[in-house]
C-alpha cells in the first residue's frame, strides 16, 4: 500500500481542459469529495463539453485527481464564477486547489477577467482557506456577502451561501 508521501513523490500533475470522456470520472471524484453537492453525471458531462474552456482537470499518473468547474458569467464577462473545486483525498496537501485556480486564470479565455466569484457556506473552512490563499497569492481583494439565503432561496433546506468575490488588483490598476 502506498503512503500519501510516496504517492505525492511519484508522477507529475498536469492541468488540462476536460473532454466529454472525463465526465464520469469527474462525477466519481465529486461523489468522493464530501460534502460537495453531487450533480448528475449528465451535468458533469455538459460541463466537460460546453464549459471545457473554463473548467480544469488535474491529472496525475493517468488519474483525475482534481477538478474545477467554472464559467465566465454571461451578464458580466469580467467575472469568472467557480462552481466547484474537488481534490481527491489521495492528492490533498499538494496545493492543487490554488494551482488549478491559477491554471484557470492563465487561460486565454480568462485574459479579460477582473474578478473571480464563488459561493461558500460559513462552515466550509476548507473553501474559505483556499480562496483566501488564492486571493493573497494573486494580489486580490476578497470580499463576501450573503447571496443565496437559507430561508429566501433554499426553503430552509440549505445553509446560506455567501458570494465571495476576489477582485484582482493588477487588473484594476491596469484599467486605471
Amino acid at each position: 500500500m502506498q503512503t500519501l508521501q510516496s504517492m505525492k513523490a511519484e508522477g507529475t500533475v498536469t492541468f488540462r481542459k476536460p473532454v466529454r470522456e472525463d465526465g464520469s470520472a469527474i462525477w466519481e471524484l465529486i461523489r468522493d469529495c464530501k460534502p460537495l453537492d453531487e450533480n448528475s453525471m449528465y451535468c458533469n458531462l455538459l460541463q466537460s463539453d460546453h464549459f471545457r474552456d473554463t473548467c480544469v482537470v488535474a491529472e496525475k499518473d493517468g488519474e483525475i485527481v482534481g477538478w474545477i468547474s467554472a464559467y465566465v458569467t454571461p451578464h458580466d464577462p469580467d467575472t469568472v464564477f467557480v462552481w466547484q473545486v474537488a481534490v481527491s483525498s489521495a492528492a490533498r496537501g499538494m496545493g492543487l486547489g490554488t494551482r488549478m485556480l491559477s491554471a484557470l486564470m492563465a487561460r486565454e479565455e480568462c485574459a479579460e477577467v477582473k474578478r473571480m466569484q464563488t459561493t461558500i457556506t460559513l462552515d466550509n473552512d476548507a473553501s474559505w482557506a483556499l480562496f483566501r490563499k488564492f486571493a493573497e497569492r494573486s494580489n486580490g481583494l476578497l470580499t463576501s456577502d450573503a447571496h443565496f439565503t437559507r430561508d429566501t432561496h433554499f426553503a430552509g433546506e440549505h445553509a446560506t451561501e455567501h458570494m465571495v468575490t476576489i477582485t484582482f488588483r493588477d487588473a484594476v490598476q491596469s484599467a486605471a
